[in-house]
């Protein structure tokens, strides 16, 4: 069991990082002139389709990182026989570009889904949304992984469960750095 819930960790990384990197991204100020809104400041019903707070920096910063860890994590399956233990997926076979790519536009589009949502609903960036704000990015990070490689049911609400439980403590380190408005 152990070893099943250090894979789902270890699969979902690139996704749980792209999502924080993205973040981290506007908190950066050379990045910050790489502003431009991915919605183009475009509107439905009135309001607008995404909002300010998805970039294209976010998404650019988001998929580099994603695709930076599953190099990492490629190099770490190739040098300790105990990754090899737990990863149920033979790393060494994985294409590092396009399951870093698809980690990452995949968190990024669940989050900017849930986003569209949020602002269709007059909530504000960055009061939260439970339970959304916190499965958004898992449940895109599944759905785009899913048409590289298939896991198992279990390993996907392993995924689901370990990465909502992360997230609130990754949140509440951003509401105490202060760079995040509300502690979840």
């Amino acid at each position: 069991m152990i070893e099943r819930l250090l894979f789902v960790l270890w699969f979902f990384l690139p996704s749980g990082v792209a999502n924080v990197a993205a973040f981290f991204s506007g908190q950066v100020s050379f990045l910050k002139r790489y502003n431009a809104p991915v919605d183009f400041g475009l509107k439905f019903r009135g309001k607008r389709i995404l909002g300010s707070n998805k970039t294209i920096r976010g998404f650019v910063v988001g998929i580099i990182s994603a695709i930076v860890i599953v190099y990492f994590q490629i190099f770490l399956y190739s040098q300790f026989e105990f990754i090899r233990g737990f990863a149920y997926i033979d790393y060494s076979l994985i294409n590092p570009l396009l399951f870093g790519f698809l980690s990452g536009f995949g968190a990024l589009a669940g989050d900017s889904i849930k986003s569209f949502f949020k602002r269709q609903n007059k909530i504000a960036p960055g009061v939260s949304w439970f339970p959304f704000d916190q499965i958004d990015f898992i449940i895109g990070g599944i759905i785009f992984t899913s048409f590289y490689i298939r896991l198992s049911f279990w390993d996907y609400f392993w995924v689901l469960a370990l990465w909502f439980l992360i997230h609130p403590f990754t949140t509440f380190l951003g509401f105490l750095l202060k760079l995040k408005k509300e502690p979840l």
